[in-house]
């Protein structure tokens, strides 16, 4: 499952230093984390407003906003942590080290 997140890593490394006229991964790095964390938060907003429909009707077009608007979420999530030099191999490791615990156990572990 996680092959297509090692590829897009890979193409998002790849285009942080590309020309912003030819790329959207370039132009979200070049514009700085400011706007990156814009986007982020917009796209949880829009996952939000997706799941809430969904709650409210199971139709595969709410099924589908869900989806279409937790990938956009990834991305751009997935965007601010190479812009801060970070890896979702980082991410994936600490819910690695979580797994197994309760999640009461946890949030206790963070004082």
């Amino acid at each position: 499952m996680s092959d297509i997140i090692e590829r897009l890593t890979e193409v998002l490394s790849s285009r942080r230093q590309a020309d912003p006229d030819f790329s959207y991964v370039a132009q979200l790095h070049n514009k700085g984390l400011d706007h990156i964390l814009k986007k982020v938060g917009e796209e949880s907003a829009e996952v939000l407003i997706a799941a809430k429909a969904l709650g409210y009707e199971h139709k595969d077009h709410n099924r589908e906003a869900v989806i279409y608007e937790t990938a956009d979420l990834w991305f751009h999530s997935m965007v601010m942590l190479s812009h801060l030099g970070l890896e979702p191999a980082d991410v994936l490791n600490e819910l690695d080290r979580r797994f197994g615990l309760s999640g009461i156990e946890e949030k206790a572990s963070r004082g």
